[in-house]
């Protein structure tokens, strides 16, 4: 069977699906790999790396006669019409943002795998692509904070005098947060974090920064996520977290809830209430954003001197290491579907319903959509 990976269209994506050293794993599993030219260049793989690994790389349109189509971001509905009828893609495929690219997959026959939606488990770890992408975001957080603030993160003595350390607060400490609280860390920086879940507090304090406590209903969701807050949590929450944000050089924001508009952490009167020079990195500004008034890919300065930057295709502002997470991510969901008979490959790609992991991810097959739960 061919595996295909064609040029990512969507505007500011530098990632690519496969690259070149995850390849012979797919040509031992008896698997075709087909790129299209000029696919990994933005990601820092050439052509000529994809061919050395055993992939065949051709101009021109490589999806229409491919068994199986990999890309991070969804096909557009153009593209899922003109794959042919059984064909497979796995993507990050949205169900409430990509709805027209869902739909022109059921209508096509083409069994659509949404990464986003790979249950976490243990076994399906290696799959998680939503975990290794979050990971990249939460490093680029610090770093970009790091590079906005007019403040050293670290501790120096010198000759001069002595610089203190910047005060950096992170919200939320999933994996994106645990990430950019040891990248801060690691810069110097005296990190403090919080999270509605009160479970996160070990992790933090692992990580060498203090928890923030709230005197807060608990929040513990399903798949390591928080649950949704009401409003008049929310509200407290705000309040009493803004003497900790008036405090801080550098607030990094990261809260988010699978399906869902990004919650409201940071009000534009707690804004107000920060020092001028202070810089907020809000990865959530995608989704609509933890902090009010940012905006994607752009820096704000507010009136009272506060730098709000948004983030916008984050993990792929790091693309080389980013596409190497991800392409583990896709390779093993492959494999796993990948058939063989007495221990030899069958180069055969078929989903596996009863796979509760195949089951979550899968979105539309044979013509109709599923739930997540499998059902039509």
């Amino acid at each position: 069977m061919r595996i295909a990976v064609a040029k990512e269209i969507r505007p500011g994506e530098a990632r690519v699906a496969l690259v070149p050293d995850i390849i012979s794993k797919l040509t031992k599993a008896g698997l075709e790999v087909v790129i299209e030219s000029g696919a990994g260049t933005a990601s820092g793989f050439p052509d000529s790396e994809f061919t050395t690994a055993g992939a065949l790389v051709k101009t021109g349109n490589v999806i229409s006669d491919a068994d199986v189509v990999a890309s991070v971001t969804a096909l557009t509905a153009e593209q899922m019409k003109s794959l042919k009828k059984g064909a497979l893609t796995i993507s990050f495929l949205s169900p409430t943002t990509s709805v027209e690219s869902i739909e022109a997959a059921a209508s096509a026959g083409v069994t659509a795998l949404s990464l986003e939606l790979v249950p976490r488990i243990s076994r399906a770890q290696s799959m998680d692509a939503l975990t290794s992408q979050a990971l990249c975001a939460g490093y680029r957080a610090s770093l970009v904070a790091a590079e906005l603030s007019p403040r050293f993160f670290p501790l120096l003595m010198t000759a001069a005098g002595t610089v203190t350390p910047a005060q950096v607060v992170i919200l939320g400490a999933g994996v994106a947060g645990l990430q950019a609280i040891a990248t801060a860390k690691r810069l110097g920086a005296v990190v403090s974090a919080y999270d509605v879940r009160p479970s996160s507090a070990d992790e933090v304090k692992s990580m060498g920064a203090k928890f923030i406590t709230l005197e807060l209903e608990a929040l513990e969701g399903t798949g390591g996520y928080a649950r949704e807050m009401t409003e008049e949590r929310a509200a407290k929450q705000r309040e009493l977290l803004t003497p900790y944000l008036a405090a801080a050089d550098v607030v990094i924001t990261t809260a988010a809830v699978p399906g869902r508009p990004a919650p409201r952490l940071i009000t534009g009167e707690m804004v107000s209430a920060m020092k001028s020079g202070a810089v907020i990195v809000d990865l959530a500004a995608e989704t609509g954003g933890n902090v009010e008034g940012s905006k994607p890919g752009e820096t704000i300065t507010t009136s009272n001197g506060v730098l709000i930057w948004g983030g916008k295709d984050v993990p792929s502002q790091l693309p080389y290491h980013a596409s190497m997470l991800f392409s583990r991510n896709v390779v093993n969901l492959l494999l796993l579907m990948t058939k063989s008979i007495d221990g030899k490959p069958t180069g055969d790609v078929i989903p596996d319903f009863s796979d509760e992991i195949i089951d979550a991810a899968t979105l539309t097959h044979g013509g109709a959509r599923r739930t997540p739960e499998g059902k039509k």
